[in-house]
C-alpha cells in the first residue's frame, strides 16, 4: 500500500525505477539519502518501484505466456505488526485502524486468498497489476483524517 500513497513522481524517475537493472538502482542520483529525506518516504518510494517494475515486467512475461502481478497489503496481523501495535508508534497504528474503511487490519490468510485469486483462472486477464488490499487506508488521506508522515 505504501507505493499508492505518494504523489506520482516525474516520468523520468518512474521510468528509471521501472527499468534500471536491480544492481544499478542505488546508483540513481535521486536515490541518495539527501534526496529521499525520511525513512517513511524511502519505504514508499521502494514500494512504488516494486509496482512499476511489475507493470513493466508484464510485457516480457506476456510474450512467454505468463502473467506477473503484485499485492500491496496494508497492515497484516503478524508478530511484527503486533510489536508495532504495542511499540512507540502503537497509537498511530491504532488511529490508522480507526480511520480506515474496514476498521481493522488484515490476516495473513486474507493475503493468501488474494494471491490464490491472482494465480487462478479467474484472474487470467490480470497482468502487470498492483492489487491494493489495505482496508481502505488511502481513503482516509484526502479527508485529512490520516497523514502518513508519522
Amino acid at each position: 500500500m505504501a507505493g499508492h500513497r505518494e504523489s506520482p513522481y516525474e516520468r523520468e524517475i518512474e521510468q528509471a525505477l521501472a527499468t534500471t537493472p536491480t544492481g544499478r538502482l542505488l546508483a540513481l542520483p535521486f536515490l541518495t539519502a539527501e534526496k529521499i529525506g525520511s525513512t517513511v518516504h524511502a519505504y514508499a518510494l521502494s514500494k512504488r518501484a516494486n509496482s512499476l517494475r511489475v507493470e513493466t515486467a508484464a510485457a516480457a512475461w506476456g510474450k512467454r505466456g505468463g502473467r506477473v502481478n503484485t499485492i500491496s497489503p496494508g497492515v497484516i496481523i503478524t508478530p511484527l505488526a503486533l510489536d508495532e501495535l504495542s511499540g512507540p508508534r502503537g497509537e498511530w497504528f491504532a488511529h490508522v485502524r480507526e480511520v480506515c474503511a474496514a476498521k481493522r487490519f488484515a490476516t495473513s490468510d486474507e493475503v493468501a486468498n488474494v494471491a490464490a485469486f491472482l494465480l487462478g483462472p479467474q484472474a487470467g486477464f490480470i497482468t502487470g497489476a498492483d492489487l491494493l488490499m489495505d482496508g481502505g487506508v488511502p481513503s482516509a488521506l484526502p479527508t485529512g483524517e490520516l497523514t502518513m508522515s508519522s
